[in-house]
């Protein structure tokens, strides 16, 4: 049986590593979907996992881009969370086709709820108009658990691909499309809430899990498939074993 002992426990360790890998990918702060068209509204979602066994996310801050505001901002109630959205005089006015942006959202703060172990929240916001004259806009965003303990999601995207360690969740902005269902008559026309609150497990069901999500459950997938061929070889190593 050593044969047999020796191939699962290879077989363990190798699946045990690679959902080792894969769990950070569903634990980074992310917007959802993660583009939106220039010159247009656009409803998002913030997804904010919890990381610890040990503590419930209390707290979420958003910050808005300073060098593009985005002049129109509203919120959607969640359940059990208070909402503040922060208005704030530019540190310099900016110009857009839509005239001088002196004021606009600088942050936005949900607090009083909790986000336990195991699971994630989602806080949706509507905004634009979206700038036309950038690629993308980032959000930097700060977690709070209840244990005190702050996570800054505030890198910035690298240049050559890699994933930062505290990644912001990013907006993609893209060429409009032409569609009438985009762009500013979005705005009068909000699409339904997404779940509020929502076990990880179950997150293959939503249809804004982002691209990272679809590549952890990849390589979970690989893990489970490395799993069952390992057990399947040393179950035949063990039947031509010569007997006593």
């Amino acid at each position: 049986m050593s044969i047999l002992r020796r191939a699962i426990a290879v077989t363990a360790g190798a699946t045990a590593l690679t959902f080792g890998l894969a769990l950070p990918a569903l634990a980074h702060v992310t917007i959802n979907p993660g583009s939106a068209e220039k010159g247009g509204f656009t409803k998002v979602a913030f997804r904010v996992p919890n990381e610890r066994d040990d503590a419930s996310t209390t707290k979420i801050e958003v910050s808005l881009p300073l060098d593009h505001p985005l002049p129109f901002v509203s919120v959607r109630p969640v359940p059990g969370w208070d909402v503040k959205v922060t208005e704030s005089k530019l540190p310099a006015p900016v110009q857009s086709k839509y005239g001088e942006i002196t004021e606009a959202v600088t942050k936005i703060t949900w607090s009083g709820g909790k986000v336990e172990a195991g699971q994630f929240q989602e806080f949706e916001v509507s905004m634009g108009i979206m700038p036309d004259n950038v690629d993308q806009l980032i959000f930097p965003t700060t977690q709070t658990y209840s244990s005190g303990e702050v996570v800054k999601w505030a890198d910035e995207p690298k240049t050559d691909g890699t994933e930062a360690e505290h990644p912001a969740p990013t907006l993609k902005l893209v060429a409009p499309t032409g569609d009438d269902s985009h762009g500013a008559a979005a705005a009068a026309t909000p699409t339904a809430a997404a779940p509020s609150v929502v076990p990880i497990a179950q997150t293959g069901a939503d249809s804004s899990t982002t691209s990272s999500d679809s590549t952890a459950r990849l390589i979970g997938g690989v893990g489970v498939a490395v799993g069952v061929i390992g057990v399947g070889v040393a179950i035949v190593a063990l039947r031509r074993r010569p007997t006593a």
